[in-house]
């Protein structure tokens, strides 16, 4: 299989073949993790909850992405890479440390899963396909949300946030596969009807999370290796785009943002398997870390929080398999914390 070298998120339909760039055995109770605090970066150890994938054989890896907990409490997770007849999205009980397949289907490389406000159901981005698909809360029902050009471009749909009506706020990463700044945020109607460019010329867009107070957007580019910061007009546009914060990733590149209920941001890492915590004024926080002797983790995609909790629950994958891994977050998980 040919790889792009640039990040585990971009995925490419050809030829009906998904060509995709792209364990853990210490658990324990993340009360033992290092504490935060605000003004310091510390160190914060996540530890295993369970293996959820193995390498795939028809795709020559697994990667883990989107979670989000459902109304009755279960961490839903998608698999960007799993083939057709295999588990696309789980379901996740983390008491128990089980999980049940739910969804799955002949062409998706689903990025994203985050339910809506306005009607409860799931929504997954279709980075191949350039399309918003949504399910039931149980994966039945599947429909296609949205699908087609963007004034005039296909989307690569990554990542997605949900304004408080219901309206979709989504990353573009087009010019992924070239390294050519021709990333987007597009703004879809919670209808699905009608679409607006609020952003573009960005270096491959891939996290997208509301502030705290619903006032603007964070969103990561991942081949410049930042965060940027787009205020909204109230109106369904932006009012000011500005860069927020440079991630110093070495190798490591930005990859999802969720934002907790004191407004932190957590940075996701491809090719590390940690993320880093920022507050809204751009310091640095925390590092959050899986344990050294964790062999063939080679990224942390995304996080959800306990929605009214601190529990904080990591996806993580490499060579050995797709986990998750929990930790203490530093404040309260609230929607913004709870996929995309």
């Amino acid at each position: 299989m040919r790889r792009i070298p640039v990040r585990s998120l971009a995925v490419l339909a050809t030829v009906g073949t998904l060509v995709l760039t792209g364990c853990g055995t210490e658990t324990g109770d993340p009360a033992d993790s290092t504490p935060a605090v605000a003004g310091a970066d510390r160190t914060i150890r996540a530890h295993e909850v369970m293996q959820l994938t193995k390498v795939h054989e028809e795709t020559g890896m697994t990667l883990l992405e989107g979670p989000t907990f459902d109304g009755t409490g279960k961490l839903l997770v998608v698999d960007v890479t799993a083939p057709a007849g295999k588990p696309k999205v789980i379901r996740v009980d983390v008491r128990k440390r089980t999980s049940q397949a739910v969804h799955t289907d002949a062409r998706g490389a689903y990025t994203s899963a985050q339910f809506s406000p306005y009607d409860g159901r799931l929504y997954l981005t279709d980075y191949a396909h350039g399309e918003v698909v949504s399910l039931a809360p149980d994966g039945s029902d599947p429909r296609t949300f949205f699908s087609g050009d963007v004034d005039g471009a296909r989307m690569n749909p990554d990542d997605i946030a949900f304004d408080e009506e219901g309206n979709l706020y989504v990353s573009d990463s087009r010019g992924l596969s070239t390294g050519d700044a021709h990333g987007r945020v597009v703004r879809i109607e919670r209808d699905g009807k009608e679409s607006t460019v609020l952003a573009e010329g960005l270096a491959s867009t891939n996290g997208v999370s509301f502030d705290a107070d619903y006032e603007g957007l964070w969103i990561s580019e991942l081949t410049q290796n930042r965060i940027s910061y787009l205020r909204l007009d109230g109106k369904g546009g932006v009012a000011s785009k500005h860069t927020a914060v440079r991630v110093d990733g070495g190798i490591a590149q930005t990859d999802s943002i969720a934002v907790d209920a004191a407004g932190n941001i957590y940075q996701a890492l491809h090719g590390r398997a940690a993320m880093v915590v920022y507050d809204r004024h751009g310091e640095r926080l925390a590092t959050i870390e899986v344990p050294a002797r964790a062999k063939g983790l080679e990224s942390a995609t995304n996080v959800a929080i306990t929605p009214g909790g601190t529990r904080a629950y990591m996806t993580v994958s490499g060579p050995a398999g797709g986990f998750l891994y929990t930790f203490d977050a530093l404040a309260k998980g609230v929607r913004q914390s709870n996929g995309g």
